[in-house]
């Protein structure tokens, strides 16, 4: 049986992505994890070559409570922060871009790209002031199949279809958004040009304007080219209907001395039109037709150009941003990551309620007494012997010398044998049994000093200064902001080692195809 998933599935789900994100009833976070990918504990997730040869993120239900485990911090996304995309095409002079139409297949490919699809062909371009614009001619015909090269840029936000200069290219523009300031911050990339959110329901006047004028359902203007496959002879010049499902439109023929069609100028463009046939009985040589013409009347999406930008610029990639810096103690500046994700619906960590706040830790802390001593290393190995004997583990993420915080993680490489899996060795009763950290005058090895456990707040004043910690201590320990085995891991991304610093920020944009 054949099938095809279809490109208007990939787009609704795009948009459906967009809508859950935005939901209110939803959090989705884009976090920064694994701080020690190749150190120390090789095996499980862990490779010596990481940085060199960076392993694919193992899709699987084992492996997700792993990374999770690993996760050092995350910030929410919302409306702000999420846009759809689509392929960069910038006008330049003498290109030739392919024009829009609605029946480009494997059998019609578009005549300059060679694409299959229109959305794989340069039908759009976005000029130098990051205007964008759908190529409605290019000056093609089934004598010259591949137009003309683009001479003039097209600079205008004029609503109609329009000319973008007097070179005579053929070619004809029509506006359909300009790039908010606000966007080109964020979202700007040499790959994809953004578009607006909500640009159904959107109030602002460049939208919405664009939007109203394209609605052919009120505006009687849903097609603007009939395209001259064919020229034919012995036809005569006029105006006459199109025909097909639709109502309204008509177009203005015009022919040479012997009677081939040298020109369409659409006068309406009707509405409610998925198929149309210009009616040139009227225009006809008497009796039969020895060289018939072809016309193609181009029908646009929906309701027409600029009405639904989402299925005219084949809108199928999301793109993500987050920005994490120094502002906030929940994002600590001397940690390292390796891996980037996103990850919805995270759950506070003591109850089932969905966890909402704009950033998290996800980080056990102890705030260290005055006598503490040493450098801990980012992803080394801590270990306390608890007042019952017991010793607890976990890994450095963070420490803060001028607060006197560490903060660790503990994921399952902590509790495995020498082959970090399920292999059986002769300490696994002590071994592989999680103990926490406990607030006591034990030290924390490697190092020197104890715990401060008459510690209990979320700031410290170090100097003049109040410096808000992110978490609240209870007697000198802190835990994760969000419950670590729940939420739903959607992307995970691994890469080299990043090392961050005080003096840098991390702008991370992630593209989700659908």
């Amino acid at each position: 049986m054949a099938a095809v998933v279809t490109d208007q599935f990939r787009l609704s789900n795009a948009s459906n992505f967009v809508d859950s994100v935005t939901n209110a009833s939803n959090s989705y976070y884009v976090y920064l994890g694994s701080c020690n990918p190749t150190s120390p504990s090789v095996g499980f997730g862990r490779t010596s070559d990481f940085n060199t040869n960076v392993p694919s993120p193992t899709d699987n239900l084992q492996y997700s409570g792993f990374y999770k485990k690993n996760i050092l911090f995350g910030k929410k996304v919302n409306s702000a922060n999420i846009r759809r995309v689509i392929r960069k095409v910038t006008w330049v002079a003498n290109n030739r871009y392919d024009m829009y139409r609605h029946d480009y297949s494997i059998e019609n490919p578009t005549p300059n790209s060679n694409s299959t699809r229109l959305y794989d062909s340069n039908y759009y371009v976005m000029n130098s002031d990051f205007r964008v614009y759908v190529c409605i001619d290019n000056g093609s015909s089934g004598s010259n199949p591949k137009g003309n090269n683009s001479q003039d840029e097209p600079t205008f936000t004029n609503l109609a279809p329009s000319a973008a200069g007097t070179s005579g290219d053929g070619y004809v523009w029509k506006y359909l958004f300009s790039v908010s300031p606000s966007d080109i911050i964020k979202f700007d990339s040499t790959e994809y040009i953004v578009v607006p959110n909500d640009w159904a329901t959107s109030t602002d006047t460049q939208i919405s304007d664009v939007r109203e004028a394209g609605d052919s359902e009120v505006q009687s203007n849903q097609i603007k080219k009939v395209y001259i496959d064919d020229a034919g002879s012995g036809y005569s010049a006029g105006t006459v209907d199109i025909l097909g499902d639709g109502s309204g439109g008509r177009v203005s023929i015009t022919v040479d001395s012997a009677g081939a069609i040298t020109g369409t100028t659409v006068t309406a463009g009707g509405k409610g039109y998925t198929f149309g046939v210009v009616d040139l009985g009227s225009l006809q040589p008497s009796g039969s037709i020895p060289n018939p013409a072809k016309l193609i009347p181009i029908i646009p999406p929906s309701r027409g150009h600029g009405f639904d930008v989402y299925t005219e610029l084949g809108t199928d990639k999301v793109l993500i941003y987050a920005r994490f810096d120094s502002s906030t103690k929940d994002f600590p500046v001397d940690t390292q990551f390796a891996q980037v994700g996103i990850i919805k619906n995270p759950q506070e960590l003591s109850s089932t309620s969905v966890f909402t706040q704009s950033h998290f830790s996800s980080l056990f802390a102890v705030k260290l007494a005055d006598d503490f001593t040493g450098t801990p290393t980012i992803g080394g190995e801590i270990t306390q012997t608890r007042t019952d004997g017991n010793i607890a583990k976990g890994y450095v993420a963070s420490y803060d010398s001028e607060t006197k915080v560490l903060k660790y993680f503990q994921d399952r490489s902590l509790y495995f044998g020498n082959e970090k899996d399920q292999t059986d060795y002769d300490t696994v009763t002590t071994g592989s049994t999680i103990y926490d950290f406990e607030s006591s005058s034990s030290t924390i090895t490697p190092f020197s000093g104890s715990i401060n456990t008459t510690y209990t707040g979320s700031s410290v004043t170090v100097g003049s200064k109040v410096v808000d910690l992110g978490v609240t201590f209870t007697n000198g320990l802190a835990s994760p902001e969000i419950n670590k085995k729940t939420g739903d891991l959607i992307y995970i991304d691994n890469r080299p080692t990043v090392v961050r610093d005080i003096r840098q920020k991390e702008d991370v944009k992630i593209i989700l195809e659908f």
